[in-house]
């Protein structure tokens, strides 16, 4: 819905009650989105993550170079992990931010910086070298703020069978890089 704002609301349907996308003209005449991320202070998030070069296996290669970029900025700004499973090129992770606190934004630039470091650049253009990214990462991501239990269990179970999905694995729990094996000890999962 067009606004005297200036700005889209995307409201009309449930999954994106928050998302406010605002038309910029860029430098070409061409309309581009800004997008408003929602500020729901202790809210569950699910994100999806993606590397710049699909089809490579850098985060599984280097797993215990993003389970440290994760360690050290859970130290630094705190959030609970849900549910996380990391795939060769992608991840999924559902969070819980603290109450009070909706900077989601921040912990992801951190760790994206503090894994980028530990890993071969990757193919770099202008932009990153002006912007000094290392050419690792997707610039953005994808998220969507949990909106109840039923929408909390997809999100979990999604991350869960998401090695399955792809055809890594016959079995959600013969993935190593996943939190299922953590909710399978501590009874949340059946095996």
């Amino acid at each position: 819905m067009r606004t005297d704002r200036g700005w889209v609301e995307c409201g009309a349907h449930e999954c994106a009650p928050y998302v406010k996308v605002e038309l910029t003209v860029g430098g070409h005449g061409l309309a581009m989105p800004n997008y408003k991320r929602p500020k729901v202070p202790g809210a569950t998030i699910f994100f999806t993550v993606t590397l710049a070069a699909r089809g490579t296996s850098l985060l599984v290669d280097e797993v215990g170079a993003l389970r440290q970029a994760v360690r050290a900025t859970r130290q630094d700004h705190p959030f609970y992990i849900d549910a996380w499973v990391v795939l060769p090129d992608h991840l999924h992770a559902v969070w819980t931010l603290p109450p009070g606190d909706h900077d989601f934004a921040t912990r992801w630039r951190v760790i994206k910086a503090r894994f980028s470091r530990q890993v071969p650049e990757g193919l770099r253009r202008p932009s990153h070298i002006r912007r000094r990214e290392r050419g690792v990462w997707q610039r953005r991501y994808w998220e969507h703020h949990i909106r109840g239990p039923e929408d909390y269990a997809a999100a979990v179970s999604y991350c869960h069978f998401n090695p399955v999905k792809h055809g890594f694995v016959g079995r959600a729990q013969d993935w190593r890089y996943s939190s299922v094996h953590r909710d399978i000890r501590a009874g949340r999962w059946a095996a």
